[in-house]
């Protein structure tokens, strides 16, 4: 039987090539979005949730199952991005950026693990960034979001192990998407004292996700991993230098490594 596959954000960006490909292999694919009435031409049915809304997610959990009987693989990849100097960051944005990064995957794991403890099977596929391995200047809560659920995975694939489900974090890099559209930005101000670096980074951070990665290659690896019947707890997809500097943070002194970080960004 074809396996059936949930995926959050999936109605466009990284979550769209995963669920295109999956339904080539023939997968049965459900994406979702908070309004999925835009998205009547996709190649797989869009059901609306928003991972800040309990009721939204447990309707269309419960939608799933009704209609497939069961829920075979879940990946959480609905995210959004944040800049800014963290002193100008509004604390309403921190949060609401946590609410959706971090606890949005929580609200799903929880809804869907009674149904996979039922099947005594299933996989969970948490959608980080490489960003989450590193304090990245300007990014610092994306990049804090993304570690805090790269953490959490470890300590959920332990917790759920004796029932046969397992999860893993897969943390892409640059990809060529509408991230940056969609991405909360700090103002800009004009007396700001850090105006002009974080200007520079942020014209620096919208140029590499324009010449990001093809969102093909992220839908390839998921594949791979649906496949490897001997998980990892953590894959990374990338361009080489992205994922080396992963590397590069583990055998390095840390204050050399924060030169090598400001260097990129010129600060």
């Amino acid at each position: 039987m074809s396996k059936v596959v949930l995926i959050t954000g999936g109605s466009s960006g990284i979550g769209k090539s995963i669920g295109e490909f999956l339904i080539g292999k023939d997968f049965i694919v459900y994406g979702t979005s908070r309004s999925p009435e835009k998205y009547k031409d996709s190649k797989f049915p869009i059901l609306a949730l928003d991972v800040k809304e309990n009721l939204t997610i447990s309707e269309t959990v419960r939608t799933i199952i009704e209609k497939e009987g069961k829920l075979d693989i879940v990946i959480n990849n609905a995210g959004a991005g944040i800049t800014g100097p963290i002193e100008e960051t509004p604390d309403e944005e921190i949060k609401n950026n946590f609410d959706t990064n971090f606890f949005g995957p929580i609200r799903v794991i929880k809804a869907v693990l009674p149904q996979m403890r039922k099947q005594n099977s299933g996989l969970i596929i948490n959608v980080t960034s490489i960003a989450g391995y590193m304090g990245l200047p300007y990014r610092g809560v994306y990049s804090a979001s993304k570690g805090a659920l790269e953490l959490l995975t470890e300590a959920f694939r332990m917790e759920i192990k004796d029932f046969n489900i397992k999860m893993t974090n897969v943390a892409p890099g640059d990809f060529a998407t509408n991230i940056a559209a969609g991405r909360y930005h700090a103002p800009l101000l004009e007396n700001s004292p850090y105006k002009k670096p974080y200007g520079d980074t942020l014209n620096l951070m919208n140029t590499h996700v324009d010449n990001g990665s093809d969102p093909d290659i992220m839908a390839k690896a998921i594949y791979k991993i649906i496949n490897n019947p001997n998980l990892k707890v953590h894959y990374k997809v990338g361009e080489f230098l992205q994922k080396f500097s992963i590397v590069l943070k583990r055998i390095l002194p840390d204050t050399v490594y924060e030169k090598m970080l400001m260097n990129h960004y010129k600060l």
